[in-house]
């Protein structure tokens, strides 16, 4: 592990989060001999650390800062002080993620151009397309050991899988498999093959799902390039009179408050905290936010359509045994606006355990309906609905304008309100649900309204013109060229596919673009 870099080095290039954006950026920084700094909010869980213990893990990792919500989303009314269900540790979510790995489909760059403009959304094409990130699909694939791809086999099916792909061969899909998963179907790049052990939301007991936290920033702080600090929650960022970037004041461990000096600094906090963050780094250069003379900062918030249909048969199921996310079925994802809407969906195999079921299948709602369900709970199927939602600058993260933090900073405030579009989405995605557990025997079937949000996207969205966005098509602030935004925040629309790959692949896409940079004297 590299020595501390001293607070006042500003030749060192700050990176704030370690999730997929922020860990991976570090490591391809570092593994480039750039000097890399990485702040993370939480605190640092290794392996030996995780428990098969759902409401145990979740009260050590996830991020429960305080939050508020307002808008129409179910999660507003049943989970008001947790709009999302992510992490707050070295690794960020990757910790937590179920590991699917999905390739954007090439139309879903370029939304307004084929969709047109839909009614109350804000679309605009990403400013660039999928050939741009093809090779770095393909890279990211290889380094997080993503199945089926690069010779690697897929993962075997476990029972609720298997109920899946019955219902869905006799409904005529014929795109359902055990996915693209970065988990290790096989020993490889020094971890272990899948156990099958389960409980994947809580951390990864053998190291086979990829995380950042052991499959990359140890490399990074192997070559004695990276330091990562932990409980380090930024602030705010610091600039010159000129706008440029110089460095970060954060909290310590003990609370206390620290400055560390940047040459460069790249934003992976999540799409939440992330814009929170610019908008309590207004200056008078910057008054309405850090980077943020088009007003987009915190807008366009999108978490993508998701909800679940679980089905209970006469027979065991046992969903919760082997992963998570045991197989996938994609026929839904294309474009086709018959349906009643534009975009499209994937449905996945997702098992809760009996706490987060109880808890998640519909709050407070203590009764015959709740307590058959979960006696049915080992005859359960189920499947989780993730699908393209639509951008509105309505949807969005503000300051709150009383409520404070620890540190007397304003905390995040997540207004949300489904689009039309969104609703016709999940209405189809429900009864194709419900028919693919009916088709095969199911005794009863019941929709299950959104979680809090796992895929927080757009907030500070890539766009080709300034006005429209907040960052250029490398993740560069249009208004201040040494800040980069390096997660989901980027997004410019969500795609119908689980986001981590995109994140890690245009994690490592920003690398090359900074380190060539650096090198020609232009950062």
């Amino acid at each position: 592990m590299s020595a501390p870099y001293d607070l006042n080095d500003d030749s060192v290039v700050v990176v704030i989060g370690s999730g997929a954006g922020g860990g991976t950026l570090g490591t391809e920084l570092a593994l480039k001999g750039i000097d890399t700094v990485v702040l993370e909010a939480g605190g640092r869980h290794e392996i030996e650390d995780f428990s098969n213990d759902e409401w145990g893990m979740f009260g050590q990792i996830s991020w429960l800062d305080m939050r508020t919500t307002s808008g129409n989303w179910r999660v507003a009314r049943d989970f008001p002080d947790l709009p999302a269900w992510i992490v707050k540790a070295v690794g960020g979510s990757t910790v937590h993620w179920a590991g699917a790995s999905l390739r954007f489909q090439e139309h879903e760059f370029k939304d307004l151009s084929v969709y047109g403009e839909v009614a109350g959304a804000n679309l605009l094409d990403w400013p660039i397309a999928l050939s741009d990130l093809e090779p770095y699909y393909d890279k990211a694939e290889d380094r997080m050991g993503v199945t089926r791809t690069h010779d690697i086999p897929g993962l075997p099916g476990n029972n609720n899988f298997k109920v899946m792909k019955a219902g869905a061969d006799k409904l005529g899909y014929r795109r359902c498999s055990t996915g693209r998963m970065a988990i290790n179907s096989r020993p490889r790049h020094d971890r272990a093959a899948c156990q099958q052990i389960g409980f994947c939301f809580q951390g990864c007991k053998s190291a086979a799902k990829w995380s950042t936290l052991y499959a990359e920033i140890p490399k990074g702080e192997a070559t004695g390039k990276l330091e990562v600090r932990a409980q380090a929650q930024v602030l705010r960022i610091e600039h010159d009179d000129t706008g440029t970037v110089t460095g970060v004041i954060y909290a310590d461990a003990e609370g206390n408050q620290q400055r560390q000096k940047a040459r460069i600094v790249c934003v992976a906090g999540n799409s939440i905290e992330l814009p929170r963050l610019l908008l309590n780094s207004a200056s008078s250069l910057f008054p309405d936010g850090l980077a943020n003379s088009s007003g987009q900062v915190g807008k366009n918030y999108m978490r993508h359509m998701t909800g679940s249909v679980y089905a209970i048969f006469d027979r065991p199921v046992n969903m919760y045994r082997g992963t998570t996310m045991a197989g996938i079925i994609e026929d839904e994802a294309g474009y086709d606006p018959s349906r009643g809407f534009v975009g499209g969906y994937e449905m996945e195999t997702l098992s809760l355990g009996l706490p987060f079921m109880a808890a998640f299948l519909d709050p407070g709602a203590w009764g015959r309906e709740f307590t058959s369900a979960m006696e049915g709970y080992d005859r359960m199927a189920g499947m989780w609905l993730v699908g393209e939602d639509m951008p509105q600058e309505s949807n969005a993260v503000a300051l709150h304008p009383t409520e404070r933090d620890q540190y007397g900073l304003p905390v995040p405030n997540v207004h949300f309100d489904d689009h039309p579009n969104d609703i016709a989405m999940r209405d189809h995605a429900y009864r194709q649900g419900a028919a693919i557990y009916d088709a095969v025997g199911a005794v009863r079937t019941f929709p299950t309204p959104p979680y809090p949000s796992t895929h927080n996207l757009g907030t500070n969205r890539m766009s080709e013109r300034p006005r429209d966005g907040v960052v250029n098509r490398w993740g560069q602030a249009h208004d201040v060229a040494n800040l980069f935004v390096s997660d989901g925040s980027q997004f410019t629309t969500g795609g119908a596919e689980n986001p981590t790959l995109t994140i890690v692949a245009l994690a490592l896409r920003q690398a090359d673009y900074i380190a060539e940079q650096m090198q020609s004297g232009v950062l």
